[in-house]
């Protein structure tokens, strides 16, 4: 076969289909269909429905026509190739959008075809597809949130006073809990569902008309409309056709409705990306304290058979470090030039679609790696013991400052510390044959000192509060 059969075969099969081979964090998932071609298409059809019925509460479209153009607004009537190749002639697929849906209706009733997209423009159709299909990826991705929050609340409480070490700067640092471990990854889950939340309560409705005027839709209601009323009335009622909010102004080059809700995505990626760092680091063979839920095939290695590898981890990581890149790209589009961009608002579209579909990719993949994820306080004790006890310095020192002084303390706690590294001896054994101690300290309260399970601070009333004071994130406002 030569290389340009074979890429004409590929062209055939995947000519409708990204099938995410080359992203497997979102394939499969429900974010993918929710956000895929199709989907979007029946967003943007949706919002030409919503608008005619819109205008016929307000009067400036006959109710027919309306109920006409929602008929016949459905994407399987529609050749979704056809459109995506004649966008390239006009730099959007609404224009070819509404030749195609004005035919379909000019079939079914044509005395309602001149109503189709009647004083719109293309941004206030495809702006307002996206928000629909903003708003129908946050209701998957913050359900999946839900999830994630309520495993890590499991895992809390069944974890309230599991001794670990707790690291800094990649090394043992001083005794924690896994328990008040997974209450953090839950506490920043919250966050992000709040914020996620807070983004799909105000996502709005587009409607400006060619330059942001509404003079076409003002114009066609005929003379008789108010100019101070109609935008208004027919704001909220394309708002309360689609379940979005009404803007107080047009913004179509006011885009900070798409850079909130990437920077919402951002966040939500790097809530999941640390619970995805975590596990890896805990997952290395070295440390083995926990362990992602065992899966029939999950995992494998092409070459080494004995591997089980961390791949949802992985898979969530993946997309923590592509959503920040794809929002700083939707950012970068709020300082676009006068009333409609060339552009700027068209390189929003596909890092939109892709940021939405990695994030509810992530959150997807981290619903099932919290309820699965399997935990070995055994190994976390063991582990405890690395250093010898030395991981108990600070609270050693903070008994001797009163004894001997903070600065001797220190001081003797630091060499102790390096002599015991040096020679492989436990802290306990340093410290009984420092001179300096002999008196001060003895070796059943070095022992009782040296218990990592004695100095976990307020990690377990820290878990407690966490888990009384916030609950689940609330879905969405519908």
């Amino acid at each position: 076969m030569t290389t340009a059969h074979a890429f004409s075969q590929a062209e055939t099969v995947s000519a409708h289909l990204d099938a995410g081979l080359l992203s497997p964090v979102r394939a499969g998932t429900p974010v993918e269909a929710a956000v895929g071609d199709s989907a979007w298409l029946q967003a943007m059809l949706d919002a030409e429905a919503a608008l005619a019925r819109a205008q016929a509460r307000c009067g400036t479209v006959p109710a027919q026509a309306a109920a006409a153009i929602t008929a016949a607004a459905r994407a399987d009537l529609l050749d979704l190739r056809e459109l995506a190749l004649a966008a390239r002639e006009t730099a959007n697929p609404v224009v070819g959008l509404v030749k195609a849906l004005t035919a379909v209706v000019a079939q079914r009733c044509p005395q309602a075809a001149e109503y189709v997209h009647r004083g719109s423009t293309s941004q206030d159709v495809f702006d307002t597809g996206a928000m629909l299909v903003a708003q129908r990826a946050l209701r998957l991705i913050t359900a999946d949130l839900r999830t994630v929050a309520q495993a890590l609340a499991a895992l809390a409480a069944a974890h309230r006073d599991t001794v670990m070490a707790g690291r800094t700067l990649a090394l043992h640092a001083v005794p924690t809990t896994f328990g008040l471990k997974a209450a953090g990854w839950r506490q920043l889950v919250l966050d992000a569902a709040e914020r996620l939340e807070r983004v799909a309560g105000t996502l709005p409705v587009a409607l400006g008309g060619a330059a942001g005027t509404l003079a076409g839709y003002l114009q066609y209601a005929g003379h008789d409309a108010d100019p101070a009323a109609l935008p208004g009335e027919l704001g909220a009622a394309f708002a309360d056709e689609t379940g979005l909010s009404a803007p107080v102004l047009p913004w179509h080059a006011l885009r900070t409705p798409v850079a909130d809700l990437g920077a919402a995505l951002a966040h939500t990626t790097g809530a999941l990306g640390k619970i995805a760092a975590d596990v890896l680091v805990l997952t290395r063979t070295e440390i083995g304290e926990v362990a992602e839920g065992a899966v029939a095939g999950r995992g494998a290695s092409s070459a080494m058979p004995h591997k089980r590898n961390p791949v949802l981890a992985t898979l969530i990581r993946s997309a923590a470090l592509q959503v920040p890149a794809l929002a700083t790209v939707l950012m970068q589009c709020l300082p676009t030039e006068d009333e409609r961009s060339a552009g700027m608002w068209h390189a929003e579209w596909q890092p939109l679609r892709e940021a939405l579909r990695l994030t509810g990719g992530a959150a997807h993949t981290a619903a099932e790696l919290t309820r699965g994820l399997t935990v070995h306080p055994q190994r976390m004790r063991a582990n405890l013991k690395a250093t010898g006890g030395q991981l108990l310095t600070e609270r050693v020192s903070a008994v001797l400052a009163p004894r001997i002084g903070k600065t001797a303390a220190r001081e003797l706690l630091t060499q102790a510390s390096l002599l015991a590294s040096r020679t492989g001896l436990p802290l306990a054994d340093v410290l009984g044959q420092t001179p300096q101690l002999a008196g001060v300290l003895s070796p059943e309260e070095v022992a009782t000192l040296l218990d990592p399970a004695g100095y976990t601070g307020a990690a377990g009333p820290l878990v407690d509060r966490a888990l009384t004071e916030t609950g689940p994130p609330h879905p969405p406002a519908p």
